[in-house]
Formats: C-alpha cells, structure tokens, sequence
C-alpha cells in the first residue's frame, strides 16, 4: 500500500477547500454534498498518517539509541521499540480502511421506492412495515423523509411507496437494502397458523442533479390529473398531479403528494433523473467484474438479498451469510447493526 505523505494530503485538502468555496459548486448541493465527504475523509486519513510519521521519527531515533547504549537504557528503547511497532502496525491497518475508495454518490439523498412482489395483501402490509422501519430509523438520524406517491392496499397495506429522503450518507447507508426482502410469518387471516412467504422489492436510488444527465423537453410527455386519495375522493378540484413520461426509455413517474402542480412536477422530474441515472450505472457496472462493483453483491433487483423470518426471530442477509434477531427493534428503525456489516462487507471487496 503506497501512501501518500502529509504534505502531499494537506496540499489536496487545500484544493478541496477552493472547490467548495466556489460559487459554481455551492448552486450544486449534490457535488458539494460529495466534495464535504471527500474532505472529512482526507481530514481523518491527514491526522492518522501525522500520527504515523511521528511513530516512525520516534522508531528510528529509539533505533539509534539500541545500537549506542547498554544496560537499562538500552532495556527501555527495546520496549519502546515493541510499542512503537504494535502502533504503526495499528495505523496501517486504519489508513488502509479509510483509503478504501468510496463510491462518490455515497454522500447523496436518495429516493427510496419499495414494492409489493409475492404474497398479495401480505407483502402489501409488509411494504407499509418496511418503509416504517426505514422511516424510524431515519427519523434517529435526523433524516428527513417526504413521501412521494404511495397507493394504499385494501387491508392497510400498500402496493407501492416512494418517498425521498434528505440527510447525511444517505444513499451510502441505504445502497445495500436494494434488492428483493421476503418475510415469513403466519399472517393474521391464517386460521390454521401455517407460515406464508412474502416478497417486497426495495429499490434505493441516489438523487441525480440536472448536471448528471441530460433530459430534453422534446422527450418528455407531461400530463395532469386530479390527485386522489385511497377512498377515491380528490384530495382538490384542481388538475395537480403529473405523470412524467420519459419517450426513448418509456420510464413513468407519477406524482400526486403535493397540492401544488408545479411541486409536483418539480418531484417527478427530481425521481426521473434518478432513474434515468441508475439506468446508466446499471448499464456501465455490467460491464465491470463483480470484484470492482461498489454494492454487496450484484444490486440488481431481482437479487434475493434478504429473509425476516418472524417466528424463528430471525433476519438473514443472504449475501454476506450473516444473521441477526430482535426482529421488533429493527421493525422500529434498530438497523444500525445490519447497515454497518453491509458496509464493512462492501469494504472488504476493495481491500
């Protein structure tokens, strides 16, 4: 592992510095977002490798001393010697974790789509329960959720949510939940207690600035309607949803949660962009070996990534072969646990 020196680090940080300085940069809140991340992460690998350096200024002087002095003295250095040795060792393998190159959309917001898969009225509820839990544990990191469309099921459940949330590692943290969750448990309808198997598709997208990709209004086909609500009546008189039609991809965004037409679009077209830009990055990670992609796994949403098993207390992630109980806690926003292994896996692949 090649490191660089703290001079060289300091001079980086100094241009990091100029770029979110910059008036242009500032208008983008995304690309800022991304170049804070790099700075706190330059930051903390400058103060460790000061750390080291010194560590090993003191070991070559406590060299010298070995090799020209005896008896106590001489006794002291080799532990010194020991100590210094643990210590850089220690600090290697700390720059190496944060040297761990990172997924420069980590930093992003995100817009968070779940889907009832299998399962009928079961995964429907479940789609309602996962997006609490996200919504819990949001709420413990000072995230902000805004519900973008959601169309509720007959049982309380819903067949669909989308909602964007606003925060710190947004897209970092929830990029591993992508995938298909399936849920055992014996519903409330089942008479004789037989255990059904459910599926929700989760699908984490990371915010995209119009800088990111190129839309034309020439391929846009925008429509309005009345919102309504699950019992049918119009939440207003007016015509304030929109469905967005992007024409080359035929992706549809349709929003309805704002009263305001012009709110509305504003979301869609925030949603489509995100879209449209995980479409490229699907597209350029297939050509990537599975070894240099930065998701656990493939990402892909078809891929089963995880199973809550409810009688038996249990959630498997089934990429990394781990498990963990306290089902109710992680149903209340307790993911912390899970969301750091995944982490720490994605890091190993880089290592």
């Amino acid at each position: 592992m090649k490191l660089p020196s703290a001079e060289q680090l300091g001079r980086e940080l100094e241009q990091l510095t100029q770029q979110m300085a910059d008036p242009f940069t500032v208008k983008q809140p995304a690309r800022l977002r991304e170049l804070v991340g790099q700075h706190r992460q330059k930051k903390e690998l400058l103060i460790v490798l000061e750390r080291r350096e010194r560590a090993v200024r003191e070991l070559a002087e406590v060299g010298e001393i070995m090799a020209s002095e005896q008896g106590e003295l001489s006794r002291l250095a080799r532990q010194d010697k020991e100590r210094l040795e643990r210590e850089i060792s220690s600090l290697d393998e700390y720059i190496e974790d944060i040297m761990v190159p990172r997924d420069p959309r980590d930093g992003r917001d995100a817009v968070l789509e779940i889907r009832a898969g299998a399962g009928g009225e079961e995964a429907a509820l479940f789609v309602g329960e996962l997006f609490r839990a996200y919504s819990r544990y949001a709420e413990i990191h000072s995230w902000r959720v805004h519900t973008v469309s959601s169309s509720p099921s007959e049982q309380g459940g819903f067949k669909e949510i989308i909602a964007e949330i606003q925060g710190s590692d947004v897209f970092g943290t929830l990029k591993y939940e992508r995938g298909v969750q399936r849920v055992q448990r014996v519903p409330e309808t089942e008479k004789q207690g037989r255990i059904h198997t459910s599926t929700v598709t989760v699908v984490v997208l990371p915010q995209a600035e119009e800088i990111d990709i190129e839309i034309r209004p020439e391929d846009l086909r925008i429509d309005t309607y009345r919102a309504s609500s699950a019992g049918g009546q119009h939440v207003n008189k007016t015509s304030s949803a929109v469905r967005i039609t992007h024409l080359p991809t035929n992706t549809v965004v349709s929003v309805q949660d704002e009263r305001s037409q012009h709110k509305n679009k504003a979301r869609a077209m925030s949603i489509l962009r995100a879209r449209l830009l995980d479409a490229q990055e699907e597209e350029r990670q297939a050509k990537e070996t599975s070894e240099r992609r930065a998701q656990v796994g493939t990402g892909d949403r078809s891929e089963k990534v995880r199973t809550y098993n409810f009688p038996q207390d249990r959630i498997t992630d089934h990429r990394i072969k781990k498990s963990w109980g306290n089902i109710a806690g992680v149903m209340e926003g307790e993911i912390d646990d899970i969301f750091e292994t995944l982490k720490e896996a994605g890091k190993a692949l880089h290592r």
